[in-house]
């Protein structure tokens, strides 16, 4: 029997156990092929109530388990993702369209979130306060209850685990809501691990589904924290929501992140970073390079060179050939990057490589010539689209990178490093990377964007995963009772 076996999970959803689906089922299609590769249980909102009321009473023994057990059921759930990295890597790959360098870094990333996690059970969780009266106070750290977590197909293991893990390592139950397009990679790859780690039954509840089951989701009066990452304007719906229920809620959301290019800059190095942040697992990034602010002095080269890159990247079924892009995630995605991209032209950006596809494989596209009013520069395509504009001085890169509703991630290329730095301190993001592009992500580190690109770091580290997954409460103790007059 393999370790998702289909048979046990046909129909079903997990709630500490396989159980039917209230919502039926949904196909789970290999994009790159058309071809079914299984079928999940899909979730209603009745599944949401009825797995809320169950985690809501599960997490209270959850919480009293002492932190040496929490903490070594997340470690043995980290080392499961090497154990079963084979087969895991074949459904990331399948499912989720990644080239296998992605597959292999979703694992690894999946890995080092459990093992984070699994240090967050003994960190000292509140601090002594001062107090007026003759009393010990403190203010300490507790769980929150019971979390939603609701995830997109992107990067369906990343963008679940990093919720899930730190979440159940804080003494939290977990209901988790992957995107249906990547249920097994983003749903029942983290019920299979954490059920063979040894997570008690009832603490987390995985159930794939649509729009009605995320807001079932946000309003189950058992759920009360929202960790959500998907688009903006999903997300403007979700804080929305979670805001007239008095909860919180979590966001990291799209983004359309700048790569400054200024004139110092190596540009074979320069291509080669900007070419990978543009078109790395597609395009189907938050972070992925939107923008290529360059120079205007190596404009031209630059533009050259990206586009001879674009030209001779492999593009095919990642499953069956050595291919650098995969297929885009489904023919709605790509209708709406080949919009796009003929928008431009129109508003006109010149097409200097790509702009075509077949089925679901679309070209790496280039193109120059854009600036403002560019659907392609001024949207997030969320597609391996590069647009590149150009500019004349450090304050003119400055104002174009922060002209943006989004504020993710920065990448700025440069050889004096200072100058980078001072760069960035001018252009609103939640990340920055010098003298690299603007895809990055590891499980210690803090990661969030600001403005429409989110709520700010809400995941990696300790301080802010214990930020987004407990509750403060103010402690006091006496050795009397105190007196009063009256």
């Amino acid at each position: 029997m393999s370790f998702l076996d289909v048979r046990t999970w046909h129909g079903r959803v997990f709630t500490g156990s396989w159980e039917k689906a209230d919502g039926g089922e949904t196909t789970v299609v290999e994009p790159a092929t058309g071809e079914e590769l299984g079928r999940v249980g899909a979730a209603s909102a009745t599944d949401v109530a009825r797995s809320a009321a169950v985690a809501a009473q599960a997490q209270r023994d959850w919480a009293t388990t002492p932190f040496s057990e929490r903490a070594a059921i997340l470690r043995r759930a980290g080392e499961l993702w090497s154990t079963h990295a084979e087969e895991l890597r074949d459904w990331l790959i399948r499912e989720s369209g990644s080239i296998p360098g992605k597959a292999d870094f979703e694992l690894h990333v999946a890995e080092g979130e459990c093992f984070e996690a699994s240090a967050l059970p003994s960190h000292p969780l509140g601090e002594l306060l001062p107090s007026e009266a003759p009393r010990l106070s403190m203010a300490r750290r507790v769980p929150a209850g019971v979390v939603g977590v609701i995830s997109p197909f992107n990067a369906p293991l990343i963008l679940s685990i990093r919720s899930v893990a730190p979440a159940l390592a804080l003494g939290n139950a977990v209901v988790l809501k992957p995107d249906p397009r990547t249920a097994v990679c983003g749903g029942v790859a983290l019920a299979r691990v954490f059920e063979e780690a040894g997570l008690p039954p009832g603490v987390l509840h995985v159930l794939p589904g649509g729009a009605e089951v995320g807001q079932a989701l946000v309003e189950d009066p058992n759920v009360r924290v929202i960790s959500f990452t998907g688009s903006t304007a999903a997300g403007r719906a979700v804080g929305e929501l979670a805001g007239r229920h008095l909860k919180r809620a979590h966001l990291e959301l799209g983004g359309n992140s700048a790569l400054i290019v200024l004139d110092d800059a190596d540009v074979a190095a320069t291509t080669s970073a900007a070419a990978w942040g543009s078109f790395f697992h597609q395009g189907q990034i938050c972070m992925t390079t939107g923008r290529h602010l360059v120079h205007e002095s190596i404009y031209d080269e630059y533009v050259e060179r990206l586009a001879a890159t674009a030209a001779g990247l492999p593009v095919g079924n990642p499953a069956t050939g050595e291919v650098a892009l995969g297929p885009i995630i489904d023919e709605r995605q790509r209708d709406k990057i080949h919009a796009l991209v003929g928008s431009s032209v129109d508003a006109g950006a010149s097409l200097a490589a790509g702009g075509e596809y077949e089925g679901l494989f679309y070209r790496p596209t280039v193109l120059a010539g854009a600036k403002p009013s560019v659907p392609a520069y001024d949207q997030e395509v969320f597609g391996p689209v590069a647009p590149v504009a150009r500019f004349g001085t450090i304050e003119e890169a400055a104002r174009l990178a922060a002209a943006s509703e989004y504020g993710l991630s920065l990448g700025i290329l440069t050889k004096d490093i200072a100058k980078g730095l001072a760069l960035a301190d001018r252009v609103p993001t939640g990340i920055v990377h010098i003298n690299d592009q603007t895809v990055n992500d590891e499980a210690h580190a803090p990661f969030g964007g600001v403005l429409a690109s989110g709520t700010g770091s809400r995941f990696g580290g300790a301080a802010a995963n214990i930020e987004a997954f407990t509750e403060t409460r103010w402690v006091t103790l006496r050795g009397d009772v105190a007196g009063y007059p009256f």
